[in-house]
């Protein structure tokens, strides 16, 4: 591992895995608001952990030599997200909010969901947003803040529609088709939910 590359080193420790050590690269956009290209190196030296930096315009993730292809490209994935979570705890104010949902509006339903007000709440333990139609009102989950800003927007999307459409028809999910990383964004907050429900063990002695 590079010394000290900071800003924005993910780690973490995936399961054993065999395999051909190779060294890769592929071209992919790491987050909605930037395209980066991103390079793998693989290492015998490296055993057990993953990690990825930004290194200029690149994002340089490290994996175990013998990790197989799929398990690469799962982990890519992973560490992407968790680099760009680390870059956006940066949060929005209301205020930004409404813009961001104004924006999102515009570039998706043409302008035509309005919303009177957008705001993080704290009493949402179990949903992510809410939306109340004949207010015009959006709230957020806390939680959401420090995720990856392609999450926060599917979000804002998500309630942006029910201000057109208010249950979850067909009509409502063409809707959401307009959005491209709908499928990953609902991907990545069922993970968390998966996780949120894992037991949470001791680390191993020596991780």
């Amino acid at each position: 591992m590079p010394a000290d590359p900071s800003p924005g080193l993910a780690e973490e420790t995936p399961a054993r895995s065999t395999g051909t050590p190779q060294r890769s690269a592929m071209d992919r956009p790491p987050r909605a608001s930037a395209t980066s290209a991103v390079e793998v190196r693989r290492s015998t030296r490296r055993s057990r952990t993953v990690s990825a930096y930004r290194e200029g315009d690149r994002t340089i993730v490290l994996i175990p030599a013998r990790m197989s292809e799929a398990e690469e490209q799962r982990w890519v994935n992973v560490m992407l997200d968790k680099l760009a979570a680390q870059e956006s705890k940066r949060i929005l104010g209301d205020s930004e909010l409404t813009e961001r949902a104004e924006r999102l509006s515009a570039q998706y339903f043409e302008g035509r969901a309005r919303p009177a007000s957008v705001r993080w709440v704290t009493n949402q333990n179990t949903r992510w947003g809410s939306c109340t139609p004949a207010e015009g009102s959006i709230r957020l989950s806390h939680r959401l803040q420090g995720m990856p800003e392609y999450v926060v927007d599917y979000v804002l999307v998500h309630e942006l529609a029910h201000l057109l459409v208010p249950g979850h028809g067909p009509r409502f999910w063409r809707l959401l088709e307009a959005y491209p990383r709908t499928e990953r964004a609902r991907g990545y907050l069922e993970g968390v939910v998966a996780a949120d429900r894992l037991p949470h063990l001791p680390a191993a002695r020596g991780e």
